[in-house]
């Protein structure tokens, strides 16, 4: 009795191998509180450089056509270095091993709101221009570098810029933030922000989105 051997299968010169799978996402490394530090900052430190940079690229994307990261950069830089400086404000970074992962300042805020008045928590937290009528810091330049999100990082700046605010007196925090970055929106309603606005309309017009939070009444 004779066997044949198997034949191979002729080549099919159209056919191609399947692409290999997409590699699984890398989980974010957590917060190892020995490698990190806050440091206090000034506008024009060197350290400063990545977040402003990190911003504008970060809005020149989401907001296209609107400011050129060129513009925006200036923009970013808008505020005097006082206004980020004691007694009425604060620059922080956040250092992991030394270079700057994340960051964010206050300034004490003169200027009418933007938000609804009827959704604040107290009537009487605005005067009749709608400029605030208690002392409130404004939160700006909230940042976390590309490479380190999801890591809680925003957190750790939120959770300072407030400690500051309260040491400094201020009793109430204000910010803004746009329609294209639900991830902000997200971070500011779980840390106990209230939107002057209607978050299930969200993002709704091109236009700032405002919150309030009381640190002490």
């Amino acid at each position: 009795m004779t066997t044949t051997p198997l034949r191979a299968a002729p080549l099919d010169p159209t056919r191609r191998d399947p692409a290999p799978p997409d590699p699984a996402p890398t989980r974010p490394a957590p917060l190892d509180p020995a490698r990190l530090a806050v440091r206090d900052a000034r506008l024009h430190d060197p350290l400063v450089g990545p977040l402003l940079d990190g911003l504008a690229h970060e809005y020149s994307t989401r907001y296209t056509g609107l400011l050129t990261p060129a513009e925006l950069r200036g923009e970013l830089e808008h505020y005097g270095v006082e206004e980020f400086a004691p007694p009425h404000g604060a620059l922080v970074l956040v250092l992991e091993d030394g270079e700057p992962v994340a960051g964010g300042a206050f300034r004490r805020r003169w200027e009418p709101e933007h938000g609804d008045a009827v959704r604040l928590a107290d009537p009487g937290a605005r005067d009749a221009e709608g400029a605030p009528a208690v002392p409130t810091v404004e939160l700006k330049r909230i940042w976390t570098h590309e490479a380190h999100r999801r890591r809680g990082l925003a957190r750790v700046v939120l959770a300072e810029l407030e400690a500051r605010a309260a040491a400094a007196g201020y009793p109430r925090v204000y910010l803004t933030t746009g329609p294209k970055q639900p991830e902000a929106v997200g971070l500011y309603l779980a840390a106990g922000y209230t939107p002057l606005f209607e978050p299930a309309a969200y993002p709704g017009d091109l236009v700032p989105h405002a919150f309030e939070k009381w640190l002490a009444r």
